[in-house]
């Protein structure tokens, strides 16, 4: 049963993780040049690991239940509270709006193709939130099962991709040196975020209970498979075009677009549509699964019928709304994402491991990562440069990327 759950969790976080977003690390290394962004995807993976594990050391102490709403209160007061609840709410909600908007126009599509009416806009939105919302609220084992069929289709899909791009890899591209300087800066937070799994956590604790030798597993594991499919990803999407012709491709739709053209393989796009598809719908199910188990501690919910309604609709209507209203300018605040993610995977997680070591004497027999309070101010200043490339790109003195 552990195992089974081991399993499911690994590819919970993995599924989070590996979402649409991973189809724009071209985009967003472009220019870059494959060796520097393979240093920055080691770089964001060891820190998001390692923040990872530092939140199993706080959860060992804690309730099984406990999210990061009760965490931050337990150890940095209101304050901290606040400041996670904020963080929470603003990333999560945005993921979701952005998500249901995006999923919501593949569904629309998708519809009218199959069913040759015209449809209110609205309905692929709709039919997307109650789909996948319904998953959520019937709980962490439901998702677990539709996550594990999805996500093996989803590889399915991106192996099918791999094997029709391999062939066209030229070395010489790989070779390629950074075009612009400040394109690594400006690529930061986006490669920082494709590494985001950080609100699954207390989730999982929840479903796989306080065992931190499954749970360690789960969090370098879970970390481990998106960086391998990354890389690979990073080698064949920059190894079939110059550094050149990558800047010159205006987004995902131009990046794919692209890559078809220049190889006449319709068959890249469809897989890679195929995809997208899954990405969005597995990167959904992870989002949503911590909000909702994140508004269910904060607003003393339980598990009966009447409870995880409630919750559900505190979950999915609001980014419903924004996503149906004003999908563009809710969509734009995914820009500042970045600095929400590191304030919840970085900041608190350092805070809260640094006030507890504080407050606890050592045992033998507790589980303690690594590193000292030298890892934790290197973590830390990690995250004061992730906000810093945000925030100098926002206000033009980087370039933009995508």
């Amino acid at each position: 049963m552990i195992q089974g759950k081991t399993i499911g969790s690994m590819l919970i976080i993995a599924g989070t993780t590996i979402g649409a977003g991973m189809l724009a690390l071209p985009i967003a290394s472009a220019g870059l040049g494959f060796s520097t962004a393979t240093a920055l995807l080691f770089a964001a993976w060891a820190l998001m690991t390692y923040t990872a594990l530092l939140m199993l050391e706080v959860h060992q102490y804690a309730h099984v239940e406990a999210t990061l709403n009760s965490l931050a209160k337990n150890l940095l007061g209101k304050k901290g509270q606040v400041i996670a609840n904020f963080s929470m709410i603003f990333l999560f909600y945005a993921l979701c709006a952005a998500y249901i908007a995006g999923g919501g126009a593949q569904l629309q599509t998708k519809l009218a193709q199959w069913t040759h009416i015209q449809l209110p806009e609205q309905t692929g939105s709709i039919l997307f939130a109650v789909i996948f919302g319904t998953i959520i609220t019937l709980g962490t084992s439901a998702v677990d099962k539709i996550n594990r069929v999805l996500f093996t289709i989803k590889i399915i899909a991106l192996a099918s991709v791999f094997y029709l791009l391999t062939p066209y890899v030229q070395g010489q591209h790989l070779l390629e040196m950074p075009i612009e300087q400040g394109l690594i800066l400006s690529a930061i937070p986006v490669v920082f975020t494709s590494f985001g799994f950080h609100g699954s956590i207390p989730s999982i604790v929840k479903y796989v209970g306080i065992d931190i030798k499954s749970l360690r597993r789960i969090m370098i594991m879970g970390a481990a498979l998106p960086l391998c499919l990354y890389l690979f990803w990073q080698v064949v999407s920059q190894g079939v075009m110059s550094q050149s012709n990558l800047l010159q491709s205006e987004g995902l739709s131009g990046f794919i677009t692209s890559i078809t053209s220049m190889l006449q393989s319709p068959k890249i796009s469809h897989a890679i549509t195929i995809f997208a598809d899954l990405a969005l719908a597995t990167s959904f199910l992870g989002v949503s699964l911590g909000l909702f188990d994140f508004f269910s501690d904060t607003l003393k919910k339980g598990n009966s019928k009447k409870d995880r309604l409630f919750t559900a609709f505190v979950t999915f209507i609001p980014p419903l709304g924004f996503a149906l209203f004003y999908p563009k300018g809710f969509i734009m605040a995914l820009g500042y994402a970045a600095i929400a993610l590191v304030v919840l995977a970085v900041f608190l997680p350092v805070a809260m491991v640094y006030k507890q070591r504080n407050q606890r004497e050592i045992s033998n027999d507790e589980y303690r990562v690594k590193g000292g309070n030298s890892a934790l101010a290197f973590a830390a200043l990690f995250g004061v440069i992730i906000i810093s490339a945000q925030c100098l790109q926002m206000f033009g003195f980087l370039p933009e990327i995508g």
